[in-house]
């Protein structure tokens, strides 16, 4: 399971390579006059972005969550909401 760094990690890189492939594809597109080249180095681009930020790599799982053991939770229940209808503050009387 991939954590939150992790996910932040993914989409800076999805951002950047799609960009990248982007600007490659067009650059390379307008020297060729071609759009048919444009649109397959950039459908490359797509498939393999896909592949680097979309499976669970290692490196996407460097900080895991610590979560309570089922035990644990017993023991420290969840707060509840306080049953404080006013819980405005009262104004200063002069």
């Amino acid at each position: 399971m991939m954590d939150w760094q992790g996910q932040s990690l993914a989409e800076k890189l999805m951002q950047i390579m799609l960009l990248a492939f982007a600007v490659v594809a067009f650059g390379t597109g307008y020297l060729t006059a071609s759009f048919q080249t444009m649109i397959l180095i950039y459908a490359g681009g797509v498939v393999l972005t896909t592949l680097v930020t979309v499976p669970n790599w290692p490196i996407f799982n460097r900080h895991p969550l610590k979560w309570l053991d089922p035990s644990e939770v017993e023991k420290h229940p969840k707060p509840q909401p306080s049953s404080n209808v006013n819980s405005k503050k009262k104004p200063i009387k002069k």
